[in-house]
């Protein structure tokens, strides 16, 4: 048979259909509460997300609105100061040399510009004929006043004899002493007389009064000279050089003696080492410019009249160093902007001090570990928040 059954489902959900139906129910309870409750979760999780998300972008844009500079570290290190300088190179001492005695003809000149003489040695021998011929005549005076000499002091030794036995008078011994002492003034005369003119026949020779290079030579054999005839010779003293450099009125006053410098002539790359060994007490008043004397040893590439240039060493110090760039001037002095730790611009005062090719010595106001701005620092003013960014240091 066939029951056909109907059932009304209608409220099922309020029906109690038994443990397995509860369970289920249950189930379908606790999984819209987790799905509600996850929903929340997400909801402030987004909500949270963008919140920090439009506060960093306010943060960014802040950051992005700040001006960028380049900052650097100078750190701290041993600066070699240099001085450039050009200058006429010249004999340390020049020694003048002319003719020292009566002068006369020329007979010969054995040395020549460029060799190296003695102290004593021959420039130029002047005709001595008449001279010599005196010198002779002087020597045989000699002999004669010595012979009367001679002659004086017998006469006087045989009226001594004959004192105690009354044939001579004490006027007569008085009158042959006087006779004996006269005779031998006499041979001291002669012989001084003489010995001046060995003297003078000696200054007839030109001769270097010392050691050295002899620069110029005007005289040839032939030649007449005499005490109006100026300079014959000219020598270096021991062939030392110097190079006269000029240096401005600032970078004088930074440079001591002693200090070493290394001298370039024009047409050779050769470099020369010396030391500055006198600096100028007074100064040009049309160029302002003073003279720094550089000692040089002899050397057959330094040539007096040349014209040279120069380095000198004008010292070191332990300091940070700036490039110009970093460094800014007003009425109160030289400052720096320093970047803080806040990126905020600061003014600090500096001191400069020696000056190189690779920059600018800071010998107060800075340790050597701030952030310098380098570059756009006229662009700044102090409190102003900038966005640094370190510059690369050249190795």
């Amino acid at each position: 048979m066939n029951y056909e059954t109907t059932v009304d489902l209608t409220g099922a959900d309020n029906l109690e259909i038994g443990p397995e139906g509860s369970e289920s129910a249950a189930r379908r309870r606790r999984r819209w509460l987790y799905l509600g409750v996850l929903a929340l979760l997400v909801l402030a999780i987004g909500l949270l997300v963008y919140l920090r998300s439009a506060n960093g972008g306010d943060a960014a844009s802040s950051e992005e609105q700040a001006p960028a500079v380049t900052v650097v570290a100078p750190g701290s290190g041993t600066i070699v100061g240099f001085i450039n300088a050009t200058g006429t190179l010249a004999a340390r001492r020049e020694m003048p040399v002319g003719v020292v005695g009566e002068g006369g003809r020329v007979v010969a000149v054995p040395v020549e510009a460029g060799q190296w003489v003695r102290a004593g040695q021959v420039l130029a021998v002047i005709d001595r004929s008449v001279q010599s011929q005196q010198a002779q005549s002087s020597a045989a005076q000699i002999e004669v006043a010595r012979a009367d000499s001679h002659l004086a002091q017998a006469n006087l030794d045989r009226a001594l004899q004959l004192v105690d036995r009354g044939f001579i008078s004490k006027a007569d011994v008085d009158r042959l002493t006087a006779t004996r002492d006269a005779a031998a003034a006499r041979v001291r005369v002669a012989e001084a007389q003489y010995r001046e003119l060995l003297a003078r026949n000696a200054r007839l020779n030109i001769v270097a009064p010392h050691a050295g290079l002899i620069l110029e030579r005007n005289i040839e054999p032939g030649q007449v000279v005499g005490a109006g005839s100026g300079v014959l010779f000219s020598i270096a003293k021991d062939g030392e050089m110097e190079l006269l450099a000029d240096v401005g009125e600032t970078d004088l006053a930074k440079l001591s003696i002693g200090v070493s410098a290394t001298v370039t002539p024009v047409g050779t790359d050769r470099a020369f080492t010396g030391q500055v060994w006198q600096l100028s007490p007074v100064i040009n008043e049309q160029d302002r410019q003073g003279t720094a004397r550089i000692a040089l040893a002899y050397a057959p590439g330094l040539r007096p009249g040349g014209f040279a240039s120069a380095v000198i060493n004008s010292g070191t110090v332990v300091a940070p160093m700036l490039p110009e760039s970093a460094l800014q001037n007003d009425e109160k002095g030289t400052f720096v902007y320093i970047v803080g730790a806040d990126n905020k611009v600061v003014r600090r005062e500096v001191k400069t001090g020696i000056v190189t090719d690779r920059g600018i010595a800071v010998v107060e106001g800075l340790v050597g570990s701030e952030r310098v701005v380098v570059r756009a620092g006229g662009f700044l003013s102090p409190g102003e928040e900038v966005r640094p960014q370190l510059a690369k240091r050249d190795n």
